[in-house]
């Protein structure tokens, strides 16, 4: 087993092959300078950017990725994830970030 300090080297030597694999979530309004971490938007500063009624669904976060510019990618062995929506009711997570490798 990898002890956790361990894994962080892991990650940071280019180790993950995912976001998914950061050991670390941070808050939403932390500094965001160093990772590897994943960090959700915050609501009001971030989410409502893009999806100004603050419940973004699955198409209007893929469409704030794609090109738009709306939506930028974090640094390098970053991770960024939001709450998505259906109807009015939260049914996915949606990750993006950039790997350590």
């Amino acid at each position: 087993m990898i002890k956790q300090a361990d894994g962080h080297e892991y990650v940071f030597t280019g180790g993950t092959g995912t976001v998914l694999d950061f050991p670390l979530m941070i808050e939403a309004a932390a500094d965001a300078d160093d990772g590897p971490f994943m960090r959700p938007l915050t609501d009001d500063d971030e989410v409502r950017v893009w999806a100004p009624h603050g419940r973004p669904t699955y198409d209007e976060w893929d469409a704030a990725l794609d090109y738009s510019e709306r939506l930028d990618f974090p640094g390098r062995a970053q991770g960024n994830c939001t709450v998505l929506y259906r109807d009015g009711r939260p049914v996915r997570i949606g990750y993006w970030g950039v790997t350590a490798d």
